[in-house]
């Protein structure tokens, strides 16, 4: 037998949002939108996110960052407690 921590392969929405440190309201959203991937399981409608989804989305929203900041269209953090 190993020592080393199985992995999971697949996070609840709550896991997932403490991953992102992030309301699970926030994550249903992104599963509503297509923005991050997952999967139904059962007959209770049990979401799971697979972690190599949860880091894709994670890696497209820096690409998005990056293209904002490069753009110039960030706004800082008082303009969007504003909206």
């Amino acid at each position: 037998m190993t020592d080393e921590p199985t992995k999971r392969r697949f996070l609840t929405v709550e896991q997932a949002a403490e991953e992102l440190n992030v309301k699970s309201s926030l994550i249903r959203g992104l599963i509503s939108s297509g923005e991050v991937r997952a999967i139904q399981v059962g007959g209770r409608g049990l979401w799971r996110i697979g972690l190599q989804d949860l880091e894709d989305y994670i890696a497209e929203a820096y690409r998005r960052t990056a293209s904002h900041i490069a753009a110039g269209d960030l706004p800082d953090d008082g303009e969007q407690d504003s909206q």
